[in-house]
Formats: structure tokens, sequence, C-alpha cells
């Protein structure tokens, strides 16, 4: 009985394996791409590939585990949870309040060290921001944040 049970739990396991979720690998720029919006310097895009793109783009990388249920499925919760928060790729979609306020929480979530997720540098210890790093980003954020707020102004003149 018991070893009928195993069986049945392998073989369960085994097909579960074929039921595999959606990839998040549409194009991480587009015409509502971040960059549309605001100056990106080449150092701010490489920390944003780096630490934030897999779970705040329309463009992940994923690692080898992601071929495992039930992990395949954790790790899509987790990349639709990070993108609903904030997505990169379609970041000019919405209002100007919006995008300043998305703005203000890089630069709050970064200076107070919850971005990037512990959980994710477990795996991806490249996505470890030094200090300078969270600076460069954290002063691009703030720097971003303004740029749209004076962007706002200019349409309410127009």
């Amino acid at each position: 009985m018991k070893k009928k049970i195993l069986i049945g739990i392998l073989v369960l396991l085994i097909v579960v394996q074929f039921i595999q979720p959606d990839l998040n690998k549409g194009s991480a720029s587009s015409a509502q791409d971040v960059t549309h919006v605001v100056n990106v310097p080449d150092s701010v895009m490489s920390l944003l590939k780096t630490a934030c793109y897999d779970c705040h783009s329309d463009n992940t990388r994923y690692p080898w585990y992601s071929k495992i249920t039930p992990l395949n499925w954790w790790l899509k919760d987790h990349v639709d949870d990070g993108k609903k928060e904030l997505n990169f790729s379609q970041f000019n979609k919405g209002t100007f309040k919006r995008k300043e306020h998305k703005m203000e929480e890089v630069a709050e979530t970064v200076e107070k060290f919850e971005m990037p997720l512990k959980s994710y540098l477990w795996i991806h210890s490249e996505a470890k921001l030094n200090d300078a790093e969270r600076k460069l980003l954290i002063d691009w954020a703030t720097a971003s944040r303004k740029q749209i707020m004076q962007d706002s102004m200019m349409a309410v003149v127009q």
C-alpha cells in the first residue's frame, strides 16, 4: 500500500512538471519604457537591469530552477507582484502623479534596503548594491522625480 502511494506521488510530481506557467519574456524596452519618460544614464540602466528588471520589467532572466514545479509558479507569482507594484517597461502609462510617486518609492525602498529583496539576493548576489550604487540609484530616482514634476507643470501650462 505504501509503495503504491509513493509511486502515485512520484507520478504526480512528474506530471506536474509539464504544467509550466507563462514566462515574462516580453520586450524590456518599448515606447512605454522608463527611458521615454526620464533620462536613464548607462550606469543607472546597468544597475536597473542587474538588480531590478527581473521582477520590475516585461523581461525576466530566469535561473536554472525556474523549470521546476512548484518553484516556477512561485517565481511567476513573485514577478507578477513585482510588476504590479512597478514595471519599468510600462512606466509611461498613467498619470504624472503616479510616475512621480513611483520614483519616490524607488528612492525610498533603495535607501531603506528594502530593494532588492533579500530573498532575491540569496541566488542573485550580483544584484547586491554597494553604497555607491545605492546612492547612484537614489540620486537618479530623486532627479527623475523632479523631472517628472517639471514635465507635469509644463503640460498644465500648455
